[in-house]
């Protein structure tokens, strides 16, 4: 096997990773192909249902480093979409009324100096918004401050990682003081109204496992939560979203120099769910990198794996040409449909 640093590029690269996923270097990825899977569960090749998710990561840089992030985010990243891109966003939105929600992903969505102007404009076009908030970067900066209120201004259904209801945790995941400040966040949104019965204002919890294991069952998980933090802190949520972490990018690096990397995989493989296969987010959603370019997912995206066919930028994309397309797979996807399934939504199955 080569060496984990190819070419100088650190463990993250999406080459070297699509290179490991390809050619079976480890044990476990030759044991049963994805493909394989969906061709016994009747879905190969996975096409699409139709496309109502229209997923858009407005660049890749965040305030914080997270140990599990599948997008390699963190302060030093310059990718950012710019306000031409998003003004291609805002024409494709206006020619395809079935694009119904607008998924705005980073790093952190909201450190794109264009970020307030673009929610504005997909508001204008009467999408349904969900803002993709860290939580600890509305205490960043006094200019986010404000962002509960912004969000309640245009109903934004907000999605916020918080690992865990403790401390230590959430800490050990995603760096020092990261709890505390999550917390502040969650009572600010709490104030302006978010997971209140009656606001209409949703806000929904993500849990992602911090090891190398599948995460519990998403109910008995969100009542643990609930209970935890009402008791603890007062605060109150929608949804929890179990998501199961992919071998790719940071978490594929903790896996390779912890020696969890095969182990993990036959985990995935062995927890395959036909049920969870064929609801897989990838069927309903187009992935926009922060250039233009599509995916079928935001791991996929992460990959650089583009879409298999012609319609691949936004400045040819073609509704009918992404319906109909073969959506492009791997290994790491049986981190989707293992279990009950994993999709940015939480589980499907």
């Amino acid at each position: 096997m080569k060496s984990l640093k190819a070419s100088g590029s650190p463990l993250a690269d999406s080459a070297y990773q699509v290179e490991l996923l390809e050619t079976g270097n480890h044990d476990a990825y030759r044991l049963i192909p994805f493909q394989q899977k969906l061709e016994e569960s009747n879905l190969l090749p996975l096409l699409p249902t139709g496309i109502e998710i229209f997923q858009v990561n407005v660049g890749k840089m965040c305030n914080q480093v997270c140990k599990h992030c599948h997008v390699d985010a963190g302060p030093d990243r310059k990718e950012i979409m710019t306000r031409e891109t998003m003004q291609q966003c805002l024409h494709i939105l206006e020619k395809n009324p079935r694009l119904s929600t607008v998924d705005l992903t980073g790093g952190a969505p909201e450190l794109n100096p264009d970020f307030r102007w673009f929610v504005e404009k997909i508001k204008a076009l009467n999408r349904h918004v969900i803002v993709r908030c860290n939580l600890t970067i509305i205490l960043a900066n006094k200019k986010f401050n404000d962002l509960p209120v912004f969000f309640k201004q245009h109903n934004i259904e907000v999605v916020s990682s918080l690992p865990f209801y403790s401390k230590e945790r959430t800490d050990r995941q995603r760096g020092d003081g990261v709890f505390a400040d999550s917390i502040k966040a969650l009572q600010m949104l709490n104030e302006a109204g978010y997971g209140k019965e009656g606001t209409g204002l949703t806000i929904n919890l993500v849990y992602n496992p911090a090891g190398a294991f599948l995460p519990p069952a998403q109910e008995t998980l969100e009542k643990e939560f609930k209970e935890a933090l009402y008791k603890d802190f007062g605060i109150v949520f929608n949804q929890l979203f179990a998501i199961t972490n992919l071998p790719i990018s940071r978490y594929m690096d903790y896996l390779l120099q912890s020696g969890n990397y095969e182990k993990y995989m036959e985990k995935l493989i062995a927890a395959y769910n036909p049920g969870a296969a064929a609801k897989v987010m990838c069927r309903n959603t187009i992935s926009v990198g922060w250039d233009g370019y599509l995916y079928d997912c935001d791991f996929n995206q992460m990959l650089e794996l583009k879409v298999g066919c012609s319609s691949n930028h936004l400045s040819i994309f073609d509704m009918d040409v992404l319906n109909t397309r073969s959506i492009v797979v791997n290994q790491h996807c049986y981190g989707c449909t293992a279990g009950a399934g994993s999709s940015c939504g939480g589980s499907v199955a």
